[in-house]
């Protein structure tokens, strides 16, 4: 794909024009399927990621089998930032939870261009922090709210991260990333499209009342999104 002349990351689109223009020429546009797997649990960082369409998650690899997600990021953010606080291979396992596109730019030329510009050095640590917050309150979540709560936040997370109504999720990949059986999801998928906020079928999730989904949500969905946006600024999110 060619190089970009713009982004629709929201991250990169903060940075000043000048701090813009010198990363643009070393970015590359890449289409990530489905699945695939960016960074292995305890791979090195070989290259982060710009989300543009596509949503990343990131997922804990448990000794019985199960994966459970700990954290998402999609066209508010990057994967693989760590590198610049001198972490050169990743804790958990990455991979492509809604397919689309992100740039992609080496590791080494990203961690020295950070070293070189304050700007982009304080974008990058000030995102670090609040996938830390979301990532905490995703813990506290998932350990004491029911799970229909627990669906509406994460439908509203991808919604914010994706930008579009229709996203690509299938139940048995819900079910995956909210760490509990295929039925469950089942169930509660069909309490929320019942009520008119979703629509749920063919591997597609479609969001139809996006302010029934938020009063349906437990508070972890506002927590960590005040958080991002005192750190980040109000516009990180850009609800589709």
């Amino acid at each position: 794909m060619p190089i970009p002349t713009q982004t629709q990351n929201t991250l990169l689109a903060r940075l000043p024009a000048v701090t813009l223009g010198r990363l643009l020429p070393q970015l590359k546009l890449v289409a990530l399927p489905v699945r695939q797997t960016i960074y292995e649990a305890g791979a090195a960082i070989d290259a982060v990621y710009f989300p543009e369409t596509c949503m990343l998650s990131m997922v804990v690899n448990l000794e019985e089998g199960m994966q459970v997600e700990v954290g998402m990021i999609g066209k508010e953010g990057l994967a693989g930032g760590g590198v610049v606080r001198g972490a050169s291979s990743s804790f958990n396992e990455c991979m492509v939870q809604i397919p689309g596109t992100a740039l992609r730019m080496d590791a080494t030329a990203f961690q020295k261009a950070a070293e070189a510009d304050p700007d982009l050095l304080s974008l990058v640590l000030r995102h670090g922090e609040a996938y830390g917050a979301q990532v905490a309150q995703t813990a506290a979540c998932n350990g004491r709210h029911d799970l229909e709560q627990r669906l509406a936040r994460w439908l509203l997370m991808a919604h914010d991260r994706v930008g579009t109504d229709e996203m690509l999720l299938s139940q048995e990949f819900l079910s995956t990333m909210l760490g509990v059986h295929r039925p469950s999801v089942t169930v509660t998928a069909r309490i929320l499209q019942r009520a008119g906020l979703i629509r749920h079928g063919g591997g597609r999730v479609t969001v139809l009342d996006r302010a029934g989904l938020e009063a349906s949500a437990c508070e972890c969905y506002r927590v960590a999104q005040r958080r991002a946006e005192l750190l980040m600024g109000p516009d990180l999110l850009v609800k589709a």
